[in-house]
């Protein structure tokens, strides 16, 4: 089991890591569903679209947290999914721009004392044509946040320990439109996290067990 430090010595770690490792295309291939048409690990086609996620550490007491949200059963693409607040980036953003606009405008975030310490590899997702990148930041005390009603349905706050649990991983089935698939995926507070974002936080927990 991953041990769970503080804040900083987590921030400390995950910036080690991400200074010296490659992309790891193999983790993102253990958390990807089956089977995955259109989908090959490492690989992001030249004509996709350039996107951008949020994954916020912060503390609530003297544990470190992550913030995720349930989609809005509304939503055109993956409605009702546990994902990261994330989205397209539009004009001459960069990565981490668009990662704090969209978490601004899925979950309020506004704490102007966020830094950012790097950015996972990159994950094609064919669904929406986008090309994921994940940007890891790190807020010293806990947001006020506030779940938009178009876009989130609610808000988690995954306690750092939870995620890196091994029990939470576990392996099921799911309906993607008509068909059933192979899902790898994370048990979090009672949500099944899978897919992309399952993906993201793989490679997340590997970073850390990597660098104890």
């Amino acid at each position: 089991m991953v041990e769970v430090s503080s804040l900083y010595q987590i921030e400390a770690r995950v910036c080690a890591a991400l200074k010296s490792q490659p992309p790891i295309k193999h983790i993102h291939a253990m958390f990807a569903p089956e089977p995955r048409p259109g989908w090959q690990a490492g690989l992001v086609p030249p004509n996709s679209r350039p996107a951008a996620a949020l994954m916020l550490l912060y503390p609530i007491g003297h544990q470190v947290h992550m913030v995720l949200t349930r989609r809005s059963s509304s939503l055109d693409q993956h409605p009702g999914q546990i994902s990261l607040p994330g989205g397209a980036i539009e004009g001459t953003e960069t990565v981490e721009e668009t990662a704090l606009r969209e978490a601004q405008e899925e979950i309020g975030l506004r704490d102007t004392t966020i830094r950012t310490i790097g950015t996972l590899s990159a994950l094609y997702i064919p669904v929406s044509n986008f090309a994921l990148h994940p940007v890891v930041s790190i807020a010293d005390r806990r947001p006020n946040l506030v779940a938009s009603t178009d876009e989130v349905a609610h808000i988690l706050e995954i306690p750092l320990h939870e995620l890196c649990d091994p029990t939470r991983l576990r392996q099921g089935w799911q309906w993607r439109d008509t068909d059933l698939i192979n899902v790898p995926y994370f048990e979090l507070q009672g949500e099944r996290v899978w897919g992309a974002t399952a993906m993201v936080l793989g490679e997340f927990t590997y970073l850390l067990k990597a660098n104890q």
